[in-house]
């Protein structure tokens, strides 16, 4: 059974820093293109951040700059560096992973930035 599993989020203050993790199990990792995601409450699920099989990378306007989405295909990991937080960034995040129609969810991490 394939897994998508995060790992990372918390409460922290405007301003401050947050690493997630998604680590995938019974997957060929390096073939599929990974994403974060998140919902926030009353709100749709968006696409924060994107990165292909290649490397390839895309932002969310909201986040770019702020933002850092990097793979590890050794490890099946792929990571969300989250710097400058903002109270707007209070969220549930996803992981997700696509491989041609294949899409698969991880069960979320909860990041809360508040004063």
């Amino acid at each position: 059974q394939v897994q998508l599993v995060e790992s990372g989020g918390g409460l922290v203050q405007p301003g401050g820093s947050l690493r997630l993790s998604c680590v995938a199990s019974r997957i060929t990792f390096s073939a599929y293109a990974m994403g974060w995601y998140r919902q926030a409450p009353g709100k749709q699920r968006e696409l924060v951040a994107a990165i292909t099989s290649g490397g390839s990378t895309n932002y969310a306007d909201s986040v770019k700059g702020r933002f850092t989405i990097s793979r590890d295909n050794a490890k099946k990991t792929v990571y969300l560096q989250m710097n400058s937080l903002k109270p707007e960034d209070t969220a549930v995040y996803y992981c997700n992973a696509k491989f041609t129609a294949v899409v698969y969810w991880g069960q979320g991490t909860q990041v809360t930035v508040a004063s």
